[in-house]
């Protein structure tokens, strides 16, 4: 008799495209915007001599006002744009001592700073590129100035102003915990949305025959080109690579996990031989990337490492700040809360015909949880408020949890913060978690 299971469908992750990969460097956006600036004054000055009326309000200034506004416009450009990188770099050193050199994507990746910076650029690459096309009078050619560009390159001005206070006020709000916090955790819950299939009463896997090799199953090892952390899967490729070659794809390595070059990462079971074998090998190598750092994508386990990262330093004896570290387990408790009440994704991965065709190692929710309490309560041990929190929140996700979750829940209640045998939480003790939960 076949053994059954839950099985899951291709996991609806944030897909990892080449679109998506080139806009994550900081330096896309403000190269594309110093492009676009550049195409553009070379196009406005055409415009300008062939269809004036395009531009109903212009500068109104000869030659040499043009060149004055001009060049007052590209020197006070590249001045702020030395600002504006000295205080981003300042403020990526901040965040790393202050809270964790895992954030510091998210700082990079701020779309605000791209555009503020795109911007400054692209109004100082502009103004130059159109200051060549103002033209004073001579014997030879008669003085010309390109009035619309010359009020295009006000404009500028005018969005980078605007960019700029939004800029300064998005800087004072990185840089404040409780928003750091609160943003690492919404991302954390987002991936979780996806990666989850949903409420138990809402969506249930299907249930089929397991997978598991055979004696006689061939298979193909697939080995690690390069060496970095897991980033992305591409499982709709996987799938549609083990269709097409009659295979099993099973990934020996989870998403975020480190792997060094020639390291198994995958075996193909059941390979057709007639399939060309290094085709496949390529395949699975392709739809997994690799990257020097672990990322948000897909790898839901690196939200809670940031938010633990940010936890050791606040409890570290250095730091000594358990209200910071009280804010992250707060946060933390969200992110659980919405664990428990999910259906927990399938390791079989089935294509539309129910068929198994690759195996996954998800992450677990009661693995997840243990790490993050084992590790607040080891450097929180000496603090008050800290133990008597993460009980509160495993007293509520004990509470609300699915019924597999349960048991391990209070597992870990039991192995990290066993309870004063025959003696209940009293009254005061209920207010003053309350208190700790409001941070």
């Amino acid at each position: 008799m076949a053994i059954t299971r839950e099985r899951g469908g291709v996991p609806s992750l944030p897909k990892d495209t080449w679109w998506t990969r080139m806009w994550g460097p900081f330096w896309a956006v403000p190269g594309a915007l110093t492009i676009a600036a550049f195409l553009a004054a070379i196009v406005l000055p055409v415009l300008d001599r062939h269809a004036s009326w395009i531009f109903p309000f212009v500068f109104p200034g000869g030659p040499d006002g043009a060149r004055s506004v001009l060049g007052a416009i590209a020197g006070a450009m590249i001045s702020v744009i030395g600002l504006v990188f000295s205080i981003t770099m300042v403020l990526l050193q901040l965040a790393s001592s202050q809270f964790t050199p895992r954030i510091l994507t998210d700082f990079v990746s701020s779309r605000t700073v791209q555009v503020t910076l795109g911007l400054f650029l692209g109004a100082f690459v502009f103004s130059l590129t159109i200051l060549r096309d103002v033209r004073g009078a001579n014997e030879e050619i008669e003085a010309w100035v390109p009035q619309g560009s010359v009020t295009v390159a006000y404009i500028l001005v005018l969005a980078c102003v605007v960019s700029f206070l939004a800029f300064i006020n998005h800087i004072t709000q990185m840089i404040q915990v409780s928003l750091v916090v609160k943003r690492i955790g919404t991302r954390t819950v987002r991936m979780a949305e996806h990666l989850y299939p949903g409420l138990e009463e809402d969506q249930a896997l299907s249930a089929g025959p397991t997978w598991s090799p055979q004696a006689d199953d061939t298979h193909v090892d697939v080995l690690v080109r390069g060496h970095g952390h897991i980033q992305a899967i591409g499982y709709e490729e996987l799938v549609d690579l083990s269709k097409q070659t009659g295979s099993v794809i099973v990934l020996e390595r989870p998403i975020g996990g480190y792997v060094v070059e020639g390291q198994r990462l995958a075996r193909a079971w059941r390979a057709d031989e007639e399939n060309d074998v290094e085709s496949l090998v390529s395949g699975i190598q392709g739809a997994i990337r690799l990257g020097p750092e672990r990322s948000l994508t897909q790898d839901l386990e690196f939200g809670l490492r940031q938010l633990m990262d940010i936890c050791d330093r606040a409890l570290s004896p250095g730091t000594n700040d358990p209200t910071t570290a009280i804010q992250v387990i707060n946060e933390l408790h969200r992110i659980f809360r919405e664990l428990v009440t999910r259906t927990p994704p399938s390791p079989y991965i089935a294509d539309d015909d129910g068929e198994v065709r690759v195996v996954h190692q998800p992450p677990r929710v009661e693995q997840m949880l243990r790490r993050v309490v084992e590790e607040a309560i080891h450097y929180g041990t000496d603090s008050v408020r800290v133990p008597r929190r993460l009980r509160g929140m495993l007293d509520d996700l004990a509470e609300h949890a699915l019924p597999r979750h349960r048991g391990s829940i209070e597992s870990i209640r039991e192995r990290f913060l066993p309870d004063v045998e025959g003696e209940a939480i009293d009254e005061k003790e209920r207010e003053a978690i309350a208190e700790d939960a409001d941070g």
